[in-house]
């Protein structure tokens, strides 16, 4: 059992590592060149064509739905916890890594989101079945001739392993954890009540996650921003010393002790690219079931993921933490932070957040960290599912979705019952992983995300003629 521990820790090293995020970032890099940069200049755009009710296709949910899917498997404990984490290891400048992370993520999401539509298939029910596995291997096998199955196999089968763990048990384990310490509920009990919920969803397939997501998500998140703007606005004079922390910290990583790369860099590239999932290949996979024939105009709405994910939820979190003066910078540049007095030890995670939003709010902000969590994590159970799910159709074939249906459900029960350390390491390695063979097909494809860019730019500006 060691020996496979350390083998997990070993490809979560690498899947997570500094070749991972150069690459992930660079890809995002080469996407915004090549679309001049289209996740900011269609920024407007963008929400207007989320909001439109002129989408017709072949989708299975509307492109608002479509959004509210994948933005439910990203909006989660990335948000609470993850930003917390990265800054209490790589200081308040990781913060303004996951910005940078973002910022080049739209332009990812945009590629993805494209392609998925460009090459989705119809499969035996009559659903749109899309994502990293049909354009890394329908698409490169049109443009680049050959075999390409493997890539799409390859990408679908660490999709479903990480499905599993950050997509379901790690969930439910947040869920029925925060409901234990706050308000003293059994985890069984919460595991029960978590199984039939989810339950009730996934077994109307992704019409039924979509009905649902698009009321959750918008509203988990408006609440949740809320309550850090009145946090915000209470301590309105520290917001500017907190962009002070994040901006000089950025480039000084004496504030953690570590090399630049090595901490507030890798920390806060990480925790974005965990956040938002730009490059791991998740989100295109429900952009495919869109009732949108036009990959362009998908591409430009799934842009917005990173925007609303990383760059608007993340950031209220980092400031709450940071106004609260949890986390404090002194004279010789070290950063020091409150220590919890039940444990002994300084404040992180999710246990970070709660405590920075108590501390403006009292009673009430721990409440909106607990909701937020139990909201955040049940969305990214059903997101999760319908990613799961196509990633083993593409495997094993349609039918093999009812028996991963009720499996999926079990394990939400468990999960919430048991320690799952070895599940959130091997879920977390796979999670990265998945980002190889969608890279490789993004990266192989550009010229053609290019390409339908301008052509589309181009019949716009033809019509205003």
């Amino acid at each position: 059992m060691n020996s496979f521990t350390n083998l997990v820790g070993i490809i979560g090293s690498f899947a997570w590592g500094p070749i991972m995020i150069v690459l992930l970032v660079g890809t995002g890099l080469v996407l915004t060149l090549g679309t001049r940069v289209v996740q900011f200049r269609k920024l407007v755009y963008a929400f207007k064509l989320l909001f439109s009710k002129d989408h017709t296709g072949d989708g299975d949910i509307t492109p608002f739905q479509a959004l509210m899917t994948s933005l439910a498997a990203t909006i989660g404990t990335g948000n609470i916890a993850g930003v917390a984490t990265a800054i209490a290891v790589g200081g308040p400048g990781s913060i303004f890594w996951m910005w940078v992370t973002a910022a080049v993520g739209g332009a990812t999401k945009f590629g993805e989101a494209l392609l998925a539509v460009k090459y989705r298939i119809t499969n035996e029910k009559g659903e749109q079945s899309g994502g990293p596995m049909y354009y890394a291997s329908i698409g490169m096998e049109d443009k680049y001739g050959g075999n390409w199955k493997w890539l799409g196999w390859a990408f679908a089968f660490f999709g479903f392993i990480a499905s599993f763990g950050i997509g379901n048990m790690v969930q439910s384990n947040s869920v029925a954890s925060a409901l234990n310490s706050s308000m003293g509920i059994s985890t069984s009990i919460s595991g029960i009540i978590i199984a039939i919920a989810t339950g009730l969803v996934v077994v109307g397939g992704i019409k039924s996650i979509g009905k649902v997501t698009e009321k959750i998500v918008p509203v988990m998140a408006v609440i949740y921003v809320i309550g850090a703007l009145i946090v915000l606005l209470s301590n309105a004079s520290q917001i500017p010393v907190a962009f002070g922390m994040i901006f000089s910290n950025a480039f000084n990583a004496t504030a953690v002790g570590g090399g630049l790369i090595g901490t507030v860099i890798r920390m806060g590239v990480a925790r974005g690219v965990f956040s938002n999932e730009a490059g791991l290949g998740s989100a295109p996979i429900a952009h495919a079931a869109s009732k949108n024939n036009d990959p362009v105009k998908q591409g430009i709405i799934g842009s917005l993921g990173s925007f609303l994910d990383t760059l608007v939820v993340c950031t209220m979190t980092a400031l709450v933490i940071l106004v609260s003066g949890l986390v404090k910078i002194g004279g010789d540049g070290l950063m020091s932070i409150t220590v919890d007095p039940s444990t002994g030890e300084s404040f992180t995670g999710a246990a970070l957040t709660a405590t920075a939003f108590s501390e403006a709010l009292p009673g009430f902000g721990a409440f909106i960290v607990s909701f937020g969590l139990v909201f955040f994590a049940f969305s990214t159970i059903l997101g999760w599912y319908y990613y799961g799910s196509k990633c083993l159709e593409y495997i094993a074939g349609v039918n093999a979705i009812n028996i991963y249906k009720w499996l999926w459900v079990i394990l939400t029960f468990v999960g919430a019952t048991m320690k799952i350390g070895l599940v959130w390491d091997l879920s977390d390695a796979f999670n990265g992983l998945m980002a190889i063979p969608n890279l490789i097909a993004l990266l192989a494809l550009s010229p053609i995300i290019f390409k339908m860019t301008k052509e589309y730019e181009k019949k716009q500006i033809e019509k205003i003629n």
